[in-house]
Parts: C-alpha cells; sequence; structure tokens
C-alpha cells in the first residue's frame, strides 16, 4: 500500500494518526471505567509507567552518542537533587546540545 505524499495524502495520514490515537486513549479510559481501581491496580499502574520510562530510555543509553548518555546522566542528577521535571529536562536538552556542538 502507497499514499501519495502530497498534500492530500500527508493530511489523510495525519488525520488517521490522531483518529488512532484518541480512539485508544478513550478505549483505554473506556475500558478502565469497568475495573475497580483497587491496591494492587494502582501498584500495576505505578509499575507499568516506571516501565515504559525505561523501555523507552535503556536502548537510548545503550546504543545512544555520547550527546544522548551525558542528556540521560544530568537529567538523572539533577532529577535526583531536585526532584523536579522542567530543571531536569532543561539540563538534558543543554547537555545533549552542548556535547553535539563541540
Amino acid at each position: 500500500m502507497s499514499i501519495e505524499t502530497s498534500f492530500g495524502g500527508t493530511l489523510l495520514i495525519i488525520l488517521v494518526m490522531a483518529l488512532v490515537t484518541l480512539v485508544t486513549r478513550w478505549g483505554g479510559v473506556f475500558i478502565m471505567s469497568f475495573i475497580p481501581i483497587g491496591y494492587r491496580i494502582q501498584q500495576f499502574i505505578t509499575a507499568m509507567s516506571g516501565s515504559v520510562l525505561v523501555a523507552l530510555l535503556a536502548p537510548l543509553a545503550v546504543e545512544g552518542d555520547l550527546g544522548a548518555r551525558l542528556a540521560l546522566l544530568s537529567t538523572a542528577v539533577i532529577m535526583f537533587i531536585w526532584q523536579k521535571p522542567l530543571p531536569a529536562i532543561t539540563a538534558g536538552i543543554v547537555a545533549a546540545a552542548l556535547t553535539r556542538q563541540f
């Protein structure tokens, strides 16, 4: 299957991706409305968010360049010290930019 990447094709791709995102988000909320959230479900949701974060960052730490690794390290250090995400994300972006600039 091939979609032409002219204006109409690109717009179609964006609309389909938006629809899929909307359906998955609403579908998750709809399904979870039938599940009582007890202590075990809350633990599962908490553990799942950490697992997704590790799954996203582990390949970057293993296969990333020096800029990516320094960005991860600086983000982790700032987050550990200040426990605020915005300064940690800023430190990571600055570390990656400076490393890749020089």
